[in-house]
């Protein structure tokens, strides 16, 4: 049976209701079919940096189709023949990194739909197998488009980006856009200035009624983000899983065996 062709993250949006995406680091299926079955809504694979390759990512993306999580992927830039390539195997949504401009976004957006909505080329592969035969008629539809805030440019650009028709929402990466803004380099940003600066981008894109994306690395931050006006959060990586919780068990064993000594 076909899986369902829907974007969820479109339709939580209608519904008020923000979208938690976990980030996949590794180019592993079984740890990306751990996180999915950990109830994020989302997922989203990592192709601009990491390891993971075209080869992994079908791997990837076969891991998660049984599952009720939505694929996402970023893929490392706005290449329309990547962009292709990378939704026939069936990812529903793209992120893009740097789109500075509406002309940017303008790009990216056309090289992820069918005309008249844009130019993506029309051999979709597997997402027609695993989606079924409606896929092409209804793809341009349920593919989820976000181009990443992360420069100065794209901040002066802001409002132009936001009004690009097939563009869905940003996506703010606060690395990036804070060493941009020449702070030092980090995610859950404390910065009175970069705090309202999120405020601000949240406000805009609401204003334009696109979905504004923001890169955390903590529930508790994502969740402030909502409170922003955030509607998509990332709150983890596998990566981070693995770093974090390692490290803490190896702490915890050792200073249990070093008060016995």
């Amino acid at each position: 049976m076909p899986a369902p062709l829907e974007n969820l993250v479109r339709e939580r949006w209608k519904a008020g209701k923000p979208t938690i995406n976990g980030w996949l680091t590794l180019p592993n299926s079984i740890s990306a079919e751990l996180m999915a079955r950990a109830g994020f809504d989302t997922l989203t694979i990592d192709m601009q940096h990491g390891p993971i390759d075209y080869a992994n990512l079908r791997e990837i993306l076969t891991a998660l189709t049984p599952t009720d999580v939505t694929p996402l992927v970023r893929v490392p830039n706005s290449d329309p023949t990547f962009v292709t390539r990378v939704l026939d195997l069936g990812a529903l949504g793209l992120i893009c990194p740097m789109i500075n401009s509406a002309d940017e976004a303008r790009s990216f957006a056309a090289g992820a739909r069918y005309y008249p909505a844009g130019n993506r080329s029309a051999a979709p592969c597997r997402a027609s197998m695993i989606y079924g035969a409606e896929y092409f008629t209804k793809a341009n539809d349920a593919v989820l488009v976000l181009g990443m805030v992360e420069t100065q440019a794209a901040i002066e650009n802001l409002d132009q980006i936001l009004e690009v028709e097939g563009l869905d929402g940003i996506y703010v990466g606060p690395n990036d856009l804070g060493v941009a803004l020449g702070m030092p380099s980090g995610t859950d940003r404390e910065e009175p200035e970069f705090l309202r600066l999120l405020e601000d981008i949240a406000k805009r894109s609401l204003k334009h009624g696109k979905i504004p994306g923001l890169h955390t690395n903590s529930a508790s931050y994502a969740a402030r983000a909502v409170a922003m006006g955030f509607g998509f959060v990332t709150v983890c990586s596998d990566s981070g899983l693995i770093t974090s919780g390692a490290n803490a068990v190896v702490k915890d064993i050792r200073g249990r065996l070093e008060s016995r000594s």
